[in-house]
């Protein structure tokens, strides 16, 4: 018999190949947030990428849809122990938006509306890896999953993928966003279980 952890559904069992140690499998998507749930209408939504030369490539919702949305089944880990398994996304692959943007800088700060930031190494970006993602399980994204659009990067812990993403800045070296300023890990892979200091 399974265990069930009223907090957020999760069950203990058979263990499956695809849940990195210490992680509990959820039916459910719990929503984690620190801070206000930011309300951005896909009308105002924006994305950039900045890069050392001061050079902004942007693209607004309607133009994100241009670059050429691809469907994603991949499984989520958060560094609060839960894992969803087979989860189907929808969004935009990194390396589509990355394709004109130049740069010699081999990390990013990811910047979301509501003033959230963490970074990410760009290797852990591109090469098929992330997305930003505007549909959930069939639905567009809610504004307490991140919505309109959020990163997916699901091969690291869950908070690497920012919600309401707006931006990313390119960096000479790996400096500390909001989570890894306050104990977490600077990279997350759920594998090694890399989720602090």
């Amino acid at each position: 018999m399974g265990l069930i952890n009223s907090g957020f559904g999760g069950r203990r069992g058979a263990r499956d190949e695809r849940l990195p140690p210490g992680q509990t499998l959820v039916g459910d998507w719990p929503v984690l947030s620190a801070g206000l749930t930011p309300d951005i209408g896909a009308h105002e939504w924006s994305f950039s990428i900045a890069t050392e030369t001061g050079t902004e490539h942007r693209w607004d919702w309607n133009e994100l849809q241009d670059v050429g949305v691809e469907d994603i089944v991949t499984d989520i880990h958060c560094v609060t122990h839960w894992s969803k398994l087979g989860m189907a996304w929808r969004g935009v692959p990194l390396d589509r938006l990355f394709e004109d943007v130049e740069t010699s800088y081999d990390y990013v700060m990811v910047h979301s509306y509501g003033g959230y930031t963490t970074n990410v190494p760009l290797d852990d970006l591109l090469d098929g890896k992330a997305w930003i993602a505007t549909e959930a399980e069939g639905e567009p994204l809610t504004p307490e999953h991140g919505g309109p659009a959020r990163l997916l990067v699901p091969h690291l812990y869950f908070w690497k993928s920012a919600k309401w993403v707006r931006g990313m800045r390119m960096m000479p070296s790996d400096e500390p966003g909001f989570w890894e300023q306050n104990g977490y890990h600077l990279r997350g892979d759920p594998w090694l279980e890399e989720r602090y200091w």
